[in-house]
């Protein structure tokens, strides 16, 4: 039973070692989470992108429209 007891932390240490192992050359759902991280950069730099391009239109448009009010009074 001590054997056995002492034993425990070596097998224990030698499949965890054994699992990590396996799972570093394990390559099967690699792909799918590169491509997941890609889409979902692709698309947060297409919406600052986007967002930059409509400020810059919303802003001047803003400038024309208090222009034009300010010309009323």
């Amino acid at each position: 039973m001590l054997r056995k007891l002492s034993e425990f932390p070596l097998v224990a240490y030698l499949s965890l070692v054994g699992l990590v192992e396996s799972f570093k050359k394990d390559e099967r759902g690699l792909s799918g989470v590169v491509v997941a991280v890609l889409l979902i950069l692709v698309a947060v730099l297409a919406i600052i992108l986007l967002w930059n391009q409509l400020s810059t239109w919303l802003t001047e448009l803003w400038t024309r429209i208090t222009g034009s009010a300010s010309n009323i009074n």
